[in-house]
């Protein structure tokens, strides 16, 4: 049985794992700005910081299903 796209693992090229880099610093950049204007140890903040969490994940997802960044076999 095939593996839906959905599913699949994304192998990055040397493109895509600059780009994830990149993409991971920027969310990292803007969680440092958040927490020095909110703080960090409110329940809300906890928030902010799952939700960063989670928004990085499906930007790395979205670059890595663009197949330029992927390892091509």
């Amino acid at each position: 049985m095939a593996i839906r796209s959905e599913f699949q693992v994304h192998m990055l090229n040397a493109d895509g794992k600059a780009f994830a880099s990149a993409i991971a610093e920027e969310f990292s950049s803007t969680l440092d700005r958040l927490e020095q204007i909110c703080g960090s140890g409110s329940r809300e903040m906890a928030i902010v910081r799952t939700k960063l969490e989670e928004a990085c994940f499906f930007a790395k997802r979205a670059m890595a299903s663009n197949q330029f960044n992927q390892i091509q076999e």
